[in-house]
């Protein structure tokens, strides 16, 4: 899963000490995100590393790989837009980032990395990462694989992929989740996305669009856009960004939908950047 880039969900024009302290904010939520994942991937079973789950027949191990990876290129482009540039040329030249990953991930070692050396691999790049984030320049715009964005709108991107990954991890255990209101942050990016869930597969988004009321996990009401008669969507927050994030199918949730540009968007909504993806199929990934 790719990141959303900033054109797409909209830019943030706050002062300079609003933005630093949006910033910190945001940092911190995906570093809770991050460190939720790392102490569950750290006491799970060693057996599971190797088990498949129910996203595209991924083990835990290419979930965790994938995620290296994706955090080594936002560290990259943080630090310098000359090494991303850089690094991405030779992701080119392997064809994706999966084929990158395969030989970088064997970059001076004899064995592939075992499960829990991929995971303290990727969580000290992980850290790094972070602490990059907290020292970035709020209005500066870092290059990506797609149009750059500021330091805020990738920390928000990369809870949102740490977040949706995670549930390869949690389905396959079947291990309940606890949840925050660091969600907010993925679901305000679930609802900018409504345009760019339709223009992705070449479709004219339906207006107008619907408005969005949801129940956060600490029970306050999270609300966008004004009031339409007979198009909106509402129910718990966590559902809502697993619907957006594609790891639920709309008919897999208790959210309430109602009207037709609000069915046609929980249907094939996407959040992330790339090319269209569909949603899992209806009873596929589910916790009992």
């Amino acid at each position: 899963m790719t990141e959303l880039c900033s054109t797409l969900i909209g830019g943030y024009n706050l002062s300079a000490t609003k933005s630093e302290e949006a910033l910190s904010q945001v940092t911190q939520d995906l570093r809770a995100e991050g460190l939720e994942l790392y102490r569950v991937l750290q006491n799970m079973d060693t057996g599971y590393w190797s088990e498949r789950s129910s996203f595209k027949d991924w083990t835990v191990w290419d979930v965790v790989a994938h995620l290296h990876i994706a955090d080594h290129m936002a560290l990259t482009s943080l630090s310098s837009a000359e090494a991303f540039q850089t690094l991405m040329d030779k992701i080119r030249d392997k064809g994706s980032i999966r084929d990158y990953a395969e030989d970088w991930l064997l970059e001076g070692i004899e064995q592939p990395l075992s499960g829990p050396e991929i995971l303290e691999k990727w969580w000290s790049v992980f850290e790094d990462m972070c602490s990059a984030f907290q020292n970035a320049d709020p209005n500066q715009r870092y290059v990506w694989a797609g149009p750059g964005m500021k330091a805020r709108m990738l920390a928000t991107a990369r809870q949102m992929e740490t977040w949706a990954h995670g549930w390869e991890v949690y389905d396959l255990m079947n291990k309940r989740r606890t949840h925050s209101d660091r969600l907010k942050n993925i679901a305000t990016i679930g609802v900018k996305t409504y345009g760019w869930t339709f223009n992705n597969r070449g479709m004219e988004p339906p207006g107008p669009m619907p408005k969005v009321e949801l129940e956060s996990p600490s029970g306050s009401k999270w609300v966008w856009n004004d009031e339409v008669e007979g198009e909106y969507v509402s129910g718990l927050a966590v559902e809502f960004c697993q619907v957006v994030t594609q790891v639920r199918n709309i008919q897999d949730t208790q959210l309430t939908v109602i009207g037709h540009n609000a069915k046609q968007w929980m249907a094939i909504a996407q959040c992330f950047a790339g090319p269209p993806e569909d949603p899992p199929a209806v009873g596929t990934r589910f916790q009992t």
